[in-house]
C-alpha cells in the first residue's frame, strides 16, 4: 500500500497542482463570463477536459525538461531528476492524459476541443520542445499557451470565438511577463547553471523591471477593457480597477527600487490579482 500511495504522491508532484488550478479556474471564468448558468454536464467536462489536458502537458513538458530540472537547485527533488518515475513511464503518463483531455473537449464541442489542442500544442511543441532553450521571448509564446484556457471556456458556452474571449486570452498572455519574469529574476543562478535564456539574462535587469511594469499595465487594461465588454457590474468594475491599481503599483515600485523581497511580493501578488480578477469577472 505504501508504494503505491509514494507512487500516486510522484504522479501528483508532476502535475504542478498550483499553477494547473489557476488555468482552470480561467477556463471556468471564460464560461461564465457569458452570464449563462449552463448545465452540470458542461461544466464538468469543461473543468475534467481542461485539467487531463492541462496536467498532460505538464508531465510531457517535465519529461523533456528533466535534465534541466536536474540541474536546478529550485527542481532537482522532482520525481524525474530523482528516478522516482522513469522517463518513458513520464511520458507514457503524459500523453495518455493529454488524449484523454483533448478527446474529451472534442466530443463537447469540435471548436472547444481545437481552443484546447491549440494550447497544448503551443505549450509542449512551440514553447518547450522549440524555444525555451533557444530564445528569452518563449515566454510570449508560453503566454499564448497560457490564454487558451480562459478562451476555450468562453468558446464551450458561446460555440464561437468572441472579442471578450480574445480580450480575456490577451489579458493572461499580458499578464505571463509580470509572473514568469519575476520569478526568473528570484531563480536567476538556477536558470543560468541550467543553461535556459530568460529576459533578466538575455537583457539585463533592468529591461525585466520595466518589461513586467509595463506587462502589468497592459493585463490591467486589458483586463477591464474585458469586464466593460462583458457588461460587468459597476461594483466588479471597481473591485478590479483596485486590484489593477494595486497591481500596477507593486509593478512600478519594483522597477523603481527593486529588491528581492518587492519582487517576491509581485510574484505572490501577480497570482492572486489574475485568479481575483478570473473570479470577479466570472461572478460579474
Amino acid at each position: 500500500m505504501k508504494l503505491v500511495l509514494d507512487r500516486l504522491r510522484s504522479y501528483w508532484q508532476l502535475t504542478k497542482s498550483l499553477q494547473t488550478g489557476l488555468l482552470v479556474l480561467t477556463g471556468v471564468a471564460g464560461y461564465f463570463s457569458t452570464h449563462t448558468g449552463g448545465t452540470l454536464h458542461l461544466v464538468l467536462g469543461l473543468v475534467g477536459s481542461l485539467y487531463l489536458a492541462i496536467i498532460g502537458s505538464t508531465v510531457v513538458n517535465m519529461w523533456y525538461d528533466r535534465d534541466i530540472d536536474a540541474r536546478m537547485y529550485r527542481t532537482c527533488w522532482r520525481p524525474l531528476p530523482t528516478h522516482r518515475v522513469s522517463p518513458t513511464e513520464a511520458l507514457a503518463l503524459g500523453l495518455g492524459l493529454s488524449a484523454l483531455g483533448i478527446g474529451w473537449a472534442l466530443h463537447l464541442s469540435p471548436l472547444f476541443g481545437l481552443v484546447v489542442f491549440a494550447g497544448w500544442f503551443f505549450d509542449v511543441f512551440v514553447y518547450t520542445l522549440w524555444l525555451k532553450r533557444r530564445t528569452a521571448w518563449s515566454i510570449l509564446w508560453g503566454g499564448l499557451a497560457g490564454g487558451m484556457p480562459v478562451l476555450a471556456g468562453r468558446v464551450l458556452a458561446t460555440g464561437r470565438i468572441d472579442l471578450v474571449g480574445v480580450l480575456l486570452a490577451l489579458a493572461v498572455l499580458f499578464w505571463i511577463p509580470t509572473h514568469i519574469v519575476t520569478f526568473a529574476l528570484r531563480y536567476d543562478e538556477d536558470y543560468r547553471r541550467a543553461g535556459v535564456p530568460t529576459i533578466p539574462i538575455a537583457y539585463g535587469p533592468r529591461f525585466a523591471y520595466s518589461m513586467i511594469a509595463a506587462s502589468a499595465v497592459l493585463a490591467a487594461l486589458t483586463m477591464l477593457l474585458a469586464a466593460w465588454a462583458i457588461g460587468a457590474t459597476s461594483g466588479i468594475r471597481q473591485m478590479l480597477v483596485v486590484l489593477s491599481v494595486a497591481l500596477a503599483f507593486l509593478a512600478f515600485t519594483n522597477a523603481a527600487r527593486p529588491t528581492p523581497r518587492r519582487n517576491f511580493l509581485l510574484f505572490k501578488f501577480a497570482s492572486l490579482y489574475m485568479m481575483g480578477s478570473m473570479l470577479l469577472l466570472a461572478l460579474g
